[in-house]
């Protein structure tokens, strides 16, 4: 049995986001993503071999994909299902403040 709490040692400011695994089984991978102001490179795409399921637990962000126009602006208590390939970017994310996602990525197969 492992104990923890989501919100313990979350990193003050930092130049690059943080990344803490915290589950991994076969087929799914867990981890707290905390970004400080941090978005993806200008013309990088997220094209992952995974579906990934997250959810906006402090702070806010800005993802925009590939095949939408407009920016989808993500809340504390937000979370969306990415499908695998679906290409996607962060556009921007809280600079005043921690942004805290929980992320699960999986093989949508069930493999």
């Amino acid at each position: 049995m492992r104990l923890g709490n989501i919100f313990v040692d979350l990193p003050e400011k930092a130049e690059q986001e943080q990344f803490l695994p915290l589950l991994a089984a076969p087929g799914v991978r867990l981890e707290r993503i905390v970004s400080f102001g941090q978005a993806s490179p200008p013309g990088f795409w997220h094209d992952q071999e995974e579906a990934e399921w997250v959810i906006l637990l402090a702070g806010s962000a800005g993802l925009r994909f590939a095949d939408r126009d407009e920016v989808l602006t993500l809340a504390p208590g937000d979370y969306l299902e990415i499908p695998a390939h679906r290409r996607h970017r962060v556009e921007w994310t809280d600079a005043t403040l921690p942004t805290v996602w929980l992320a699960a990525h999986f093989r949508a197969d069930g493999a």
